[in-house]
């Protein structure tokens, strides 16, 4: 079996600082999101279960992405298919997923696409869904079991208000929610054996496609504007012993509906 797990490289939001309510993306370090990561999770652990199971993560990004696929390779994928190149920064979904489709065409054969829901940055949701359109595979979402026996897919998909069993044939595209799993650490000999692993780097001339088709220059999105919800301080002091400050609380945030009568 074949397994191809899609990554993408955010910043890792807890790095990131705000100033004049615009988010500070330099210096963030970049890393894979969490639904991402429970992804190759995944695969790895199909892959323990079916010899033969060969595991190859996909990732698109620019040149830190050579360091951060170690990671993923330590983990437990076979290989990696790195997308380098400068028309790809800015991508759109739709860019994105033009993408991956051609680089998995020119992977060959597969039996299983896995994706994260969602990146945690944007949470579009969206390339998985379109990826699955464009190479004209069944797709199943918002997975939080997984299950495959012979040439059968089953899988239960978290409704939110209800959970649903669904089943298809191989090959398909399944994207999954963090609480499918909890992703492993990998281990120092991990890392060590990571660094012997085949890395192909594909630019988007090695896939046939132009700027117009995966770059900013073809998106069909405009940011208009990227700003954290202004947070305004009435800056109330509260004095007194200990019980009278306690009393002044309540009152105050009571009336200001924080606190129930």
């Amino acid at each position: 079996m074949n397994i191809v797990v899609c990554l993408k490289q955010i910043p890792d939001l807890q790095q990131i600082r705000i100033k004049d309510r615009r988010p500070l993306l330099e210096g963030a370090p970049l890393i894979f999101g969490d639904m991402d990561k429970s992804a190759l999770e995944e695969a790895v652990r199909i892959k323990e279960k079916a010899k033969g199971t060969k595991v190859t993560a996909l990732a698109m990004g620019g040149a830190k992405l050579k360091d951060g696929i170690k990671e993923a390779l330590a983990i437990g994928a076979d290989e990696a298919v790195l997308l380098m190149d400068p028309p790809f920064a800015g991508s759109d979904t739709m860019g994105t997923a033009r993408a991956l489709a051609k680089a998995i065409e020119k992977l060959g054969e597969h039996d299983l696409i896995l994706c994260g829901e969602g990146s945690t940055d944007n949470y579009s949701g969206q390339v998985g869904p379109r990826l699955a359109e464009l190479l004209d595979l069944p797709q199943i979402t918002y997975v939080r079991e997984l299950e495959i026996e012979g040439n059968k897919l089953k899988a239960v998909r978290n409704m939110e208000e209800s959970f649903e069993v669904v089943e298809t044939e191989l090959p398909a595209l399944v994207t999954v929610a963090d609480e499918i799993n909890q992703p492993r650490l990998a281990s120092l000999r991990d890392i060590l054996k990571a660094a012997r692993k085949p890395v192909q780097e594909w630019t988007a001339a090695d896939l046939g496609l132009s700027e117009d088709e995966v770059g900013a220059k073809g998106s069909a999105i405009e940011t208009v504007s990227n700003l954290a919800p202004e947070q305004e301080r009435k800056q109330v002091v509260f004095k007194g012993d200990l019980d009278e400050v306690t009393e002044n609380l309540i009152n105050a945030l009571t009336k200001e509906g924080v606190l129930g009568r």
